[in-house]
């Protein structure tokens, strides 16, 4: 199938060919077709295959005929989790619209107020918002619904995970009945359906593929450590290793991401932290520089690399691992992003395994252990019965990095000298030798 046959607008076949597209993704030729249709949609698809246009190409088409009812509010509302995704589905939806006339804007948290109001006092066509701050606007009955034709919530798993379930119930609540609704997730599953139930009427479902079947294109490894330091380590490594064209490392905290990224600066490493203390500006530059490639690796928490779109990315590294088991599929569907091929590597601490369990549930995926030569793991494995990374039957036995090239123990940085063993205690395997424990 051809952009062609979509039966879009010709302004917006101009546009698509300006942005070198030429064939639509399969998210694109099965959900465009039934937005156009005006049924409501729910779609599953990991991040990487096209599906901010999947939304924004029938948007746009529905906004190049005239309104039904007058007034200055949107037409189209896209809900996002976050402000940088927000900013993300605002400039696609600008390269789409570039041959059209079409009034955009977001209204984001983080920003200042004066410009927000603003812009929602004149004419809008489509408004790009978080949550949050929207529910501040209509609080203050700063945003007129009474035209808006379409709502879409964008990444529902995640505004989901960050506690906006009654503020997108109430935001849905204040829209017109007869709007069309569109539900974007990674997982079409548990509160997503749920929601999904109460504010979609007889929606089309696309499910590209279930949680077992995703991110085919992404090798998957797992490193056994035995605390922050291994982890460092670990990282220094990867860190000093060719393959690594750019990595985007996660951490729980910002003080976590602000101090691995201080510790890498400081090793002559091109890196930055990415989080929410930031001004809204500084993380904008420092996404840019990532794009342009002068940093070559971020540091970054769950919400701020929320909806990155970074083609470079060649790992993804959880230096901590995520909460909640579906973070997993969000953070390493920012590698092996539009048909290329990506690493994620996850860091296990003693006290992960039980999070590993949930993410291995979720994938239906057994991760490969893997060992780096002068940094195994001092700790013993998991045994039989306990919550090991299979699923709570214990852990597979770790294999070493076998000659891949982005695990090759014999590269820079293969932690020679990693600690000194305790004198007395028993010798591990090889010659290998290891510091008094902390």
């Amino acid at each position: 199938m051809s952009f062609e046959q979509l039966n879009l607008h010709p302004d917006l076949h101009k546009a698509i060919a300006a942005c070198g597209f030429t064939e639509p993704t399969e998210i694109q030729r099965q959900a465009i077709p039934a937005v156009l249709s005006g049924r409501d949609l729910m779609a599953s698809a990991q991040t990487g295959t096209g599906k901010t246009a999947a939304f924004v190409l029938p948007a746009l088409q529905k906004l190049l005929s005239p309104a039904a009812t007058n007034g200055k509010g949107p037409r189209v509302l896209v809900l996002t989790p976050t402000r940088e995704l927000a900013i993300q589905v605002n400039d696609n939806i600008r390269q789409f619209s570039r041959f059209s006339r079409f009034t955009t804007g977001t209204v984001v948290g983080g920003m200042p107020y004066p410009p927000q109001l603003k812009m929602l006092r004149n004419k809008l066509d489509l408004l790009v918002a978080t949550p949050g701050r929207l529910m501040d606007h209509m609080e203050q009955r700063r945003v007129d619904f009474s035209r808006l034709e379409m709502l879409v919530l964008d990444e529902a798993d995640r505004m989901l995970d960050m506690g906006f379930v009654d503020a997108v119930r109430r935001i849905a609540q204040a829209l017109p009945e007869n709007r069309q609704t569109l539900l974007f997730s990674a997982t079409l599953e548990g509160a997503v359906l749920k929601i999904a139930k109460q504010i979609l009427k007889d929606p089309v479902q696309v499910q590209l593929a279930n949680n077992r079947d995703r991110h085919t294109a992404i090798t998957q490894h797992a490193h056994r450590t035995d605390d922050s330091d291994h982890k460092r380590k670990l990282i220094s490594h990867y860190a000093t290793h060719e393959s690594v064209s750019q990595a985007l490392i996660f951490t729980a905290t910002k003080r976590g991401a602000d101090r691995l990224s201080k510790r890498l600066l400081a090793d002559g490493h091109t890196s930055a932290a990415l989080h929410g203390d930031m001004s809204q500006n500084k993380r904008k530059r420092t996404v840019d520089q990532m794009r342009n490639g002068k940093i070559r690796i971020l540091v970054a928490t769950d919400v701020a690399a929320r909806g990155l779109d970074i083609k470079g990315i060649s790992h993804v590294i959880n230096f901590d691992m995520p909460m909640v088991a579906e973070d997993y599929i969000h953070r390493i569907g920012r590698t092996g992003r539009a048909g290329a091929t990506g690493n994620a590597i996850s860091l296990v601490g003693p006290d992960d395994h039980r999070k590993l369990a949930g993410i291995q549930r979720l994938t239906g995926s057994n991760f490969e252990w893997t060992v780096i030569q002068g940094l195994e793991p001092l700790n013993k494995e998991p045994v039989r019965g306990r919550p090991g990374p299979a699923g709570g039957n214990g852990a597979r036995r770790q294999k070493p990095a076998g000659g891949r090239p982005w695990t090759n123990s014999a590269g820079p940085g293969n932690g020679a000298g990693r600690r000194q063993r305790r004198q007395g205690s028993k010798p591990a395997s090889g010659n290998r030798s290891r510091s008094p424990a902390r």
